[in-house]
């Protein structure tokens, strides 16, 4: 009971293993001959070399990025709502809900109702539901509020999905006829399926 919740500090009576103090002994080389790894800082913001690659980078980003934009721009408004306009807030969240409750239905539909994904678009549904939120937040007088967050949230989602030019990791650049181009972390030839 007396050493209970106590580390035993005295020393140990086997021998420590000793390391080689010489490079050479450890290594198998010589520490001048080591080589550190190249270390690159990859960026992923990039201005597109012209209006088509923006385009294209806009329409990538937007699929590959949707469910965050969204919830960028329903924080914010939702953030512009709280002082002011509580009923409308109210209105937002059971919007929010029933979007929410239609793609976890959705979803755990069996694989046989596979009709009912090809008849009712996911797509077109949560845009009804967005246009009915937006009627919603204007009948409620909200909708400066509802004005105002779109003018400042879209602009800022532009910026980020025009200038956000990687798909996945890519680590270094190859320099061939042309331009450079830059290779992925993964190599899809070798990777697993």
């Amino acid at each position: 009971m007396a050493g209970h919740g106590t580390i035993d500090q005295r020393p140990s009576t086997m021998s420590k293993p000793t390391t080689p103090t010489d490079p050479e002994d450890w290594t198998g080389k010589n520490r001048d001959d080591f080589e550190p790894p190249e270390f690159r800082l990859v960026c992923p913001f990039n201005i597109p070399s012209s209006p088509e690659a923006a385009s294209l980078r806009i329409i990538r980003n937007l699929g590959h990025f949707a469910l965050y934009y969204t919830h960028f721009v329903w924080i914010v408004l939702f953030i512009t709502l709280i002082p002011q306009r509580k009923v409308s807030l109210v209105y937002l969240v059971i919007m929010t809900y029933v979007a929410s409750l239609y793609l976890l239905l959705l979803r755990a539909l069996p694989p046989y109702f596979h009709l009912l994904h090809k008849i009712i678009y996911k797509s077109m549904v949560l845009g009804l539901i967005a246009v009915a939120t937006m009627i919603e937040l204007i009948a409620t007088a909200a909708g400066l509020h509802l004005v105002i967050t779109l003018a400042a949230t879209v602009p800022i989602v532009l910026i980020h999905a025009v200038l956000w030019v990687r798909e996945d990791f890519c680590v270094e650049e190859r320099t061939g006829g042309g331009g450079g181009e830059l290779v992925s972390l993964i190599d899809e030839s070798t990777a697993m399926v």
